[in-house]
């Protein structure tokens, strides 16, 4: 028997959910005793969004409302008397900005802030924002990406990545994040950043990229056309906001993953192996997102 389930009687709390039954306890990743300390909130009751006017603002705005929060909203220009009176006392301070412009705006406000309130964003890169916050503001800094977009469907699972800004020491300010994620309606579950840039390097960055070099491959239009089957029809579909309306937004998180190259290069490996003649063996390591007899078909 593991020695480390010796040391509780109570079963651990599940890693993918925090606050079920009332906020974060000793089993989630997030609780370190001593903490918070006792002039910083532990819960988050008032919040001013930065960015209100966005799609992702309007949403926390309008669900944290809902919860029975107090929210100030802040948009552009942002000067520092608009600052300072919609900062003032709150428990968190939320930027829904672009992932460029979080270290710029971080900067703004730092002045601004006390030093015990929480700074988190909610940017689609984590590395690179989570460091410029923490450059600028030595208070307790928390990083979140909520994995859907602004309007999500009835049936979405409204997922939140939660992580501290500075590994332990802001360890009780993500759990006051992720007991308000769960306060209005999402799912909070732990992360790192660069567990979290990893990941969306290739469910982001990477579907991106090879989407656009995929329909680059061949011109559009000429006798291609004749040949148009529905499997590649249901692709083109499927890629058409991506590429003529959201190529600007994924180009930048592109560019602003530290592992968006190392992507890539991986990618073009198993391109390589194509080229070799090599597809089974890419069917076979594809197939593990379907089933679980790949490692089987792998090893005979």
């Amino acid at each position: 028997m593991n020695d480390t389930n010796n040391k509780t009687n109570s079963p651990p709390t599940p890693i993918k959910v925090f606050g079920e039954g009332g906020g974060p306890g000793e089993e989630t990743p997030f609780f370190k005793k001593g903490f918070p300390p006792p002039e910083s909130p532990a819960t988050v009751n008032t919040l001013a969004v930065i960015g209100a006017r966005g799609g992702m603002g309007k949403l926390i705005v309008n669900k944290s409302r809902a919860a029975g929060l107090d929210v100030r909203e802040l948009d552009r220009p942002l000067t520092p008397e608009k600052i300072a009176k919609a900062v003032a006392g709150a428990d968190m301070v939320l930027l829904s900005v672009p992932v460029y412009a979080t270290a710029e705006v971080a900067g703004l406000l730092a002045g601004h802030l006390d030093g015990r309130q929480v700074l988190a964003d909610v940017g689609s890169v984590k590395t690179l924002p989570i460091a410029g916050m923490v450059e600028h503001y030595p208070g307790p800094v928390v990083g979140t990406h909520p994995l859907f977009g602004p309007e999500p469907g009835p049936g979405d699972a409204l997922r939140v990545a939660v992580m501290d800004g500075r590994p332990g020491r802001d360890s009780f300010a993500t759990a006051a994040v992720a007991d308000w994620c769960a306060r209005i309606g999402f799912t909070p579950f732990a992360s790192t950043a660069e567990e979290h840039d990893r990941a969306a390097a290739f469910v982001q960055g990477l579907n991106f990229v090879t989407s656009v070099a995929y329909f680059a491959a061949q011109a559009a239009g000429g006798d291609v056309q004749k040949y148009l089957t529905p499997s590649f029809t249901r692709r083109l579909v499927a890629a058409e906001k991506l590429i003529t309306q959201d190529a600007a937004l994924f180009a930048a998180l592109f560019e602003a993953n530290p592992y968006s190259h190392e992507a890539v290069r991986n990618y073009r490996s198993l391109l390589n192996l194509a080229a070799g003649g090599d597809v089974d063996l890419l069917v076979r390591r594809a197939e593990a997102w379907w089933t679980a007899k790949t490692e089987k078909k792998d090893n005979p």
